[in-house]
């Protein structure tokens, strides 16, 4: 069979740090950088005598995911302990949901290059999003023969989003993941930080013969935390699992590493069911009760989506799905571009967005820069369209003029024209 005669699955979880101040049921910090286990508190790692108290924070925020997706917000959800052994997790049990999470269904819609410069549209269903506490961190670099516990992290407020296994290629689950990425950081429930661990993918990949209706075995990818890692992960896991069962052998349900200098996957255990978990509701934690009151407040106070943003470009400043989409993928470019054609017009709406996706991107890519460090202002942009526009100056006179106010050489493009003659 060739790979075409095949077709993969994907469902992605992914574990989102939630932007408190102070962990999910104690009052310890949550910043980054802290030297080991200076953060840990009695009640993230259950001393006897402690019960954990539930953050409103964090249940704020899964509110506002809930609704922007949405989806359903449980009226009334449960925490349950997860119990397994692990050295970072010395109480022995993770505090999560399971039976009644607090977000239920909803769905993203996302753009998906087609690999011939166009796109098509994906929509991504989620089978729902709880609430849960992050374990701590074991350290191997550092040590030798041995590893090292930091417990910082553990009580970490996580929204873990879990998505049906609606993707069919590893450029759908990286756009889908891109899009959630931005999400959480437009609805500022997440910095997004996937260095800092912040958003931290798990892929799911089965494969099965064209047609067939029954899902392959699925193998589960832990702990990717960049998008390149994802596409390289679920390509090589695809071709791992096609040539295997083609040889004649069968895929094993299991949890696996991606190892990035080797390009490979490497299997670390077999794959726990839930009842392996002996998921039981936890007796110091009262049910989480939601109101309506509370949904329509959190409702109200949401930003325009980046959907909505995005139908609005297209609707009334007569752009393309691609460049809505582009211009929507993050909070910030948003803003920028809305501040740019605010005093430019909405006539030169176009304009403003190729300059925007086109020079100002690739010099902030250059200069490594994001959008909100841009030495050129909206203002300066729009200026800078106007006076070509009304043909005052080409538009390769343009790009210079644009170069000019990147070096700080004028504080509007008419300065500079009137500098330079």
């Amino acid at each position: 069979m060739s790979r075409t005669d095949w077709e993969v699955v994907i469902g992605l979880e992914i574990h989102t740090q939630l932007n408190t101040a102070s962990k999910i049921f104690s009052g310890a910090s949550t910043a980054f950088g802290a030297a080991p286990n200076v953060q840990a508190s009695a009640v993230d790692i259950a001393l006897p005598g402690v019960l954990p108290v539930l953050n409103r924070g964090a249940v704020e925020r899964a509110n506002r995911f809930g609704l922007a997706i949405g989806a359903t917000i449980a009226p009334r959800s449960i925490f349950a302990r997860k119990n397994y052994f692990y050295p970072d997790l010395p109480k022995g049990y993770q505090i999560s949901q399971y039976e009644l999470p607090v977000v239920q269904g909803g769905a993203i819609t996302l753009l998906v290059p087609d690999g011939q410069g166009g796109h098509y549209e994906k929509r991504v269903r989620l089978t729902r999003a709880h609430l849960e506490e992050d374990a701590g961190k074991s350290l191997h670099e550092d040590f030798h023969g041995m590893s090292g516990i930091d417990l910082n992290r553990a009580g970490t407020p996580l929204l873990e989003i879990v998505s049906e296994p609606d993707m069919r290629s590893a450029a759908e689950a990286v756009a889908y993941a891109k899009a959630l990425h931005a999400l959480v950081r437009w609805i500022d429930i997440c910095d997004g930080n996937m260095q800092e661990g912040s958003f931290r993918c798990d892929a799911n990949v089965s494969v099965r013969p064209r047609g067939q209706a029954e899902f392959g075995t699925r193998r589960e990818i832990k702990n990717l935390n960049s998008f390149r890692f994802l596409q390289q992960a679920i390509d090589y896991e695809v071709q791992y699992q096609i040539e295997l069962i083609e040889d004649g052998g069968k895929v094993q349900q299991a949890t696996v590493l991606f190892d990035p200098d080797s390009g490979e996957t490497r299997a670390m255990r077999s794959k726990e069911d839930a009842h392996d978990y002996r998921y039981f509701p936890d007796p110091d934690l009262l049910p989480l009760v939601i109101d309506s009151a509370w949904i329509e407040r959190v409702k109200g106070e949401l930003p325009e989506l980046p959907a909505a943003l995005s139908a609005r470009f297209e609707g009334e400043y007569g752009l393309s799905a691609y460049d809505a989409t582009t211009l929507t993928a993050s909070r910030e470019i948003a803003e920028f571009y809305l501040a740019a054609v605010a005093v430019a017009g909405t006539a030169l709406a176009k304009p403003c967005a190729n300059w925007v996706m086109g020079d100002l991107a690739a010099r902030l890519n250059k200069a490594e820069l994001d959008i909100a460090a841009s030495p050129v202002s909206p203002e300066q942009l729009a200026g800078l369209v106007q006076r070509i526009a009304d043909n005052t100056i080409s538009n390769a006179i343009g790009k210079k003029v644009f170069e000019a106010l990147w070096n700080g050489e004028g504080a509007s493009a008419d300065a500079i024209i009137d500098a330079q003659g």
